[in-house]
């Protein structure tokens, strides 16, 4: 497995950023190591708070909770998900697979010795962490899960999915403007993907705008985390730009962040779907508070999924944000920081 290691320079004197690094070796499943970056703020001994980020991010979208956290008596651990951030970034995209970055990720939390923990997840991070939920729920205490999903292709009949990979397949690869454009277009679409794939199979000239993001990240040559942050954020000054382009220097070392859109299991023949319904059954179960922190404005609206399903969500205080979009660690950091420390407090 060839690696690329973003140059420390990369991440010198970023704002709001003083936290100081830590690596941690783990298994690359082929013989090999992979070092994994994490954040860990607080005190060494208080109880813990897991922060995962999700894509084209890193624990970077975190900087402004983790003080909050932190100051509230907490450890904060904050990881860069293999292929982002400081962490180490395999250059072949065919390295990168849902059920690897669950293991790398399992991994990190066993090998950290991580227990009684709070989970904190949004984007990727949660459907990469809800995963070790369901595999191995004994280590956590509480979730919180923020615009994410678990996505198991449930709705999706298995004639459709030949005719929607064909539509994914003549999805124009749009630059990042138009990309962003086809995706702001699509937040007016209530429903998430299998709602829309449904009507686009049903004979709708409207794709699922998410189609756009997959062969935007997968094939365009002007693919910029730095820039498609600065425009999905709701204030991001050219400082914070800086910061969450850091780790993606060159082609070689995005391309964690180009295979993440197509590795969601949307279509009811991908090889993850099994594994992802397995994880829902075992959801189903989790009887541990957990806790919705979603936007108003985020595409995906699976929060109600998770309050529905899963027995830990029944009677929590779920929240849907007012002003923030899909970044809500980034754009409402005091009051998801508040969120979780009143979360916290009412299930202890």
């Amino acid at each position: 497995m060839n690696i690329y290691r973003t140059p420390e320079s990369r991440f010198k004197d970023l704002t709001d950023f003083p936290f100081s690094p830590n690596y941690l070796h783990i298994d690359d499943g082929k013989g090999a190591k992979l070092r994994m970056h994490y954040i860990d703020e607080g005190p060494k001994n208080g109880p813990i708070i897991f922060c995962v980020h999700g894509q084209p991010t890193w624990s970077y979208s975190y900087r402004k909770m983790i003080p909050i956290l932190a100051n509230a008596g907490y450890r904060v651990i904050a990881p860069d998900i293999v292929g982002f951030g400081r962490s180490d970034k395999p250059t072949n995209p065919l390295d990168y697979t849902f059920a690897t970055h669950v293991k790398w990720m399992h991994d990190f939390v066993r090998r950290m010795s991580l227990n009684d923990i709070t989970l904190v997840c949004q984007d990727w991070g949660g459907a990469i962490s809800l995963r070790i939920v369901a595999a191995d729920p004994e280590r956590f205490l509480r979730v919180v899960a923020s615009n994410t999903g678990l996505a198991d292709a449930r709705n999706i009949s298995l004639e459709m999915a030949a005719p929607l990979r064909q539509l994914l397949a003549e999805t124009p690869i749009l630059n990042t403007i138009d990309c962003d454009t086809a995706m702001r277009e699509g937040l007016s679409e209530r429903g998430g993907f299998q709602d829309q794939a449904k009507n686009a199979a049903g004979g709708s000239d409207k794709r699922p705008p998410f189609m756009y993001w997959i062969r935007h990240c997968a094939m365009s040559d002007d693919f910029n985390p730095g820039e498609m942050m600065k425009r999905w954020l709701l204030n991001c000054s050219e400082q914070e730009q800086r910061g969450y382009a850091a780790p993606f220097p060159e082609e070689a070392s995005k391309q964690g962040a180009r295979r993440f859109p197509s590795l969601i299991p949307l279509f009811p023949d991908d090889a993850e779907v099994p594994a992802n319904r397995e994880a829902w059954i075992a959801l189903r179960t989790f009887n541990k508070p957990f806790l919705t922190a979603f936007s108003e404005e985020d595409p995906g609206q699976m929060d109600q999924q998770f309050q529905n399903e899963i027995p830990g969500a029944k009677q929590q205080k779920h929240v849907r944000f007012q002003s923030a979009m899909h970044y809500t660690q980034d754009d409402v950091a005091q009051e998801f920081a508040e969120v979780v420390l009143e979360f916290i407090a009412d299930n202890s």
